[in-house]
Parts: structure tokens; C-alpha cells; sequence
């Protein structure tokens, strides 16, 4: 997670972690369906605008790392270095976010998401998006030449990899069967770079992600 700097950001930081905390007491404690937003506000000795200015829906409360976790999962493209592959960086971060989400802490938290029809449709619109956020990253690459259906469907199958994985009886065996097929399908685009590779573009690529 990014840390703010100034004192006015780590106030704001402070807030808001403090009534994500609280919610989530809440929701476990007493359910999701019989907490509202302003229970979260006297809770957290906010007021209600104080809440949405820092979450747009009580959703949203629940996925309180939801930006945290996108902006991960860009930067394993944006800020890989200059010869890592793409695929092993992806996994890399894949496999942080699925052993924070295995913890044993989480459980409860997953329970909860999935008894709650809400919840599994935020959580569906949530990978939705990290998936076009992933793909926009993969896209902007220049040592990445592919096409637009490319980038989206290998940013997809890495976000249903967390997924999947996560709700795997063994999420490492998984994450191996999962990514060897990801390989696999990014292997399988190499043919439309070729063009690329002719005129020099894949030449300057990372090593692992031209052809030989």
C-alpha cells in the first residue's frame, strides 16, 4: 500500500482506515444486511458525508483495498524491470494477493462476501475492472506489441487466476496449473509480434518477451 507523506494525507489515511476497520467489525459482529452506513458513521465518530467522501457505497467498505490492489497489479507491468518477463511478474503479484486473501483472518470476510448476493456482484464488478486497468497497462507497453483482444484476455485470465486460486484446496497447485496455461496462451500470441520483431520493436523488448 502506497503511504501518504504529508500530515494532512496521513490524517485523511488515518480516517479512513478507521472506518473500514470499524465496518468490517460491524458487518461480522452483526451481518451485512443489518448495518447501515450511518451504524458505520456513530460507530467510527464520523459523520455520514465523512464516509462517502472516503467510500462510494457500503460495498465499497467491505473491498476497502480494492485501489490498492489495482494499482498493484498495473505496477507489476508499469514497474517490472527492464528484462523481467511479463507473465512471471504478473504471477508474482497474483501469488501476494491470493496469500493475503487465504489468510485465515480472511475467512470470515469471504463468508460473509459470499452469502451476500451485494457483495458477489460488487466483487464481480471489481475484477471487471481490474481486468480493463491490467489490460490498459499491458497496452501502453511498447515492449509489449499486441493487440487489443490480446491484452484484454490475458488480463482476464490473471485476475480469474486470484480467484480461482483462491477458492483452490491447495491455491499454490493451482496458481502452478493456472499460470503455466497463462504461459501458454501469451506463448501463443508470439507469431503476431513477428512483424514487430522486423522492424526492431521486439528486439528492444525484455528478454523473455521477443522471440529468440
Amino acid at each position: 500500500m502506497t503511504l501518504p507523506t504529508g500530515r494532512r494525507e496521513r490524517k485523511k489515511a488515518a480516517t479512513r482506515q478507521k472506518i473500514a476497520d470499524t465496518a468490517l467489525r460491524l458487518f461480522l459482529e452483526r451481518g451485512y444486511d443489518a448495518v447501515g452506513i450511518r451504524d458505520v458513521a456513530a460507530e467510527a465518530d464520523v459523520a455520514v458525508t465523512t464516509v462517502f467522501s472516503h467510500f462510494a457505497s457500503k460495498e465499497a467498505l467491505v473491498f476497502e483495498q480494492d485501489q490498492d490492489f489495482e494499482q498493484r497489479l498495473t505496477q507489476a507491468v508499469t514497474r517490472r524491470a527492464r528484462h523481467e518477463p511479463l507473465i512471471p511478474a504478473l504471477r508474482r503479484e497474483i501469488e501476494a494477493l491470493v496469500r493475503h486473501c487465504t489468510a485465515d483472518s480472511a475467512a470470515p470476510i469471504w463468508h460473509m462476501v459470499d452469502a451476500s448476493p451485494a457483495l458477489r456482484e460488487y466483487e464481480e464488478s471489481m475484477r471487471l475492472r481490474h481486468a480493463e486497468s491490467l489490460a490498459m497497462a499491458i497496452a501502453a507497453d511498447p515492449d509489449l506489441p499486441q493487440t487489443t483482444t490480446v491484452c484484454r484476455t490475458i488480463a482476464r485470465f490473471v485476475i480469474d487466476a486470484h480467484s480461482l486460486a483462491r477458492e483452490a484446496a491447495d491455491p499454490e497447485t493451482a496458481l502452478d496449473e493456472i499460470f503455466r496455461m497463462i504461459e501458454a496462451a501469451w506463448a501463443a500470441t508470439r507469431p503476431s509480434t513477428d512483424a514487430h520483431s522486423c522492424s526492431g520493436t521486439a528486439s528492444r523488448g525484455r528478454v523473455g518477451d521477443s522471440p529468440e
